[in-house]
């Protein structure tokens, strides 16, 4: 038996309205529109020239809002199969230059990388555990004055040198902009 695709909109940028489809599985819980849409707002409307890690791609909704609003570069790692197949799929539909797609685990995908991120987005499936060993990692993979966006089933208390810029509940996600450095006065390089 075939399995139904879902699908969600992009809500702004280039591909504004555009739609993805991605495969109907338990895990995967794309980041509602009202979300996206507060997390863009935090983030700006335009990223020209920001390297985005959308490291637990899922759907794609993050990675491909971030690549429709500019992005230079967004990197999404995937490792289930039928959604890194989807993800595929949206890129070549969309035309996406500015995505780079990679089938893996996250943990061992931050373990091989070198490159910095201006946005890192965290939306693991909310049945794992908080990754505590990727958000010890975090600091090695930010650029200065780089962002970390998280989505959990439940608050998010800092640890590791975190601190929590933004936070917001919509129904039963609560998300958060983090960062592990500002400058001494707070700021972050416009982004907040």
């Amino acid at each position: 038996m075939r399995r139904r695709a879902n699908a969600i909109r992009i809500i702004g940028g280039a591909w504004r309205s555009r739609r993805i489809d991605f495969p109907a599985t338990l895990e995967l819980r794309p980041t509602p529109d009202r979300v996206r849409e507060t997390l863009f707002n935090w983030l700006g409307q335009d990223l020209s020239g920001k390297s985005c890690l959308d490291l637990y791609a899922g759907s794609g909704a993050l990675g491909f809002e971030a690549a429709s609003r500019g992005a230079a570069e967004v990197t999404m790692v995937e490792r289930d199969r039928a959604a890194f197949a989807a993800l595929r799929a949206n890129a070549a539909m969309l035309g996406a230059r500015n995505v780079r797609l990679v089938h893996a685990d996250a943990l061992e995908f931050i373990r091989a990388v070198r490159p910095c991120f201006d946005v890192v987005f965290l939306d693991p499936p909310f049945s794992l555990p908080l990754p505590q060993k990727v958000l010890a990692r975090m600091p090695s993979l930010l650029c200065p004055g780089a962002v970390v966006y998280l989505e959990r089933g439940e608050p998010f208390e800092p640890c590791g040198g975190a601190r929590v810029l933004k936070r917001a509940r919509a129904g039963e996600v609560h998300f958060h902009l983090l960062d592990w450095g500002a400058d001494d006065q707070g700021n972050l390089s416009g982004i907040v």
